[in-house]
């Protein structure tokens, strides 16, 4: 059986009822759950949450809902914590009917950037890969690049925020921010992964320990999760770039 669960809570101190807002006429949390279930290969969809909006309306698309408990819906709580007490949780319910998870499809309210085809074509990674952990959602961001990452030091004056020589031979780079050659981040959108990898979550690789050790990308684009308000018109034009319409 694969299951999707997707994360959101009520609160967000940075922005706001970020999970809630509305974007070509749906709120965010509403797109992750569209793209399971047009997926071909999804059994079932969870939802842990402690917002009466998003448990009512994702009983809609058929979800399960699992109830965050109070620890775990804070700002404090981390989202492998999040992830580890839904995956139990499912489990419990599945062992009554004598249901064997296959993969879990990890998915954030704030994370719209995704579709039933990328969620298939990481389904179809882990099968034909048995030794691969996880398979998550990519997206190219050059200008991102840890090349080019600065913190403030010492007199308030920026300084690298990596030692250029673990880059290797810095003379060949330079300021085009391709220069370093292409920078991958997983985006947020999907973590595809064995259940292994939330059954053993201090074997995984930080910081997203879930995705374990052997992670395989699902190329994609402009994927990310929403923690600012100028996010929404970059996750609007994405949307319509996949077919969304006003709603």
């Amino acid at each position: 059986m694969i299951c999707a669960l997707m994360m959101g809570r009520a609160g967000s101190k940075g922005f706001p009822g970020k999970n809630l807002k509305k974007v070509l006429g749906r709120r965010l949390f509403e797109y992750p759950l569209i793209a399971c279930k047009h997926s071909k290969y999804v059994d079932k969809i969870f939802v842990s949450t402690d917002c009466p909006i998003i448990t009512r309306e994702s009983k809609k698309y058929g979800a399960i809902i699992i109830k965050r408990p109070k620890r775990l819906a804070n700002s404090k709580a981390l989202g492998e914590q999040v992830y580890e007490h839904g995956y139990f949780e499912i489990k419990k319910i599945l062992n009554k009917n004598s249901k064997k998870i296959e993969l879990v499809i990890l998915l954030m309210a704030n994370a719209p950037t995704i579709t039933s085809k990328l969620i298939n074509k990481g389904i179809n990674i882990l099968r034909k890969n048995k030794s691969f952990d996880s398979a998550v959602t990519t997206s190219i961001y050059n200008m991102w690049s840890p090349l080019r990452a600065r913190k403030i030091g010492k007199y308030n004056l920026l300084k690298p925020f990596l030692p250029f020589e673990s880059f290797g031979n810095i003379k060949k780079y330079n300021c085009d921010r391709d220069s370093q050659g292409d920078v991958y981040f997983a985006d947020m959108s999907a973590s595809i992964v064995r259940p292994k990898c939330l059954e053993n979550l201090k074997d995984g690789l930080l910081p997203q320990k879930w995705m374990g050790r052997k992670i395989a990308p699902i190329p994609s684009w402009g994927g990310c999760d929403v923690d600012y308000e100028w996010q929404l018109p970059m996750i609007e034009f994405w949307l319509k770039k996949n077919g969304y319409k006003k709603f």
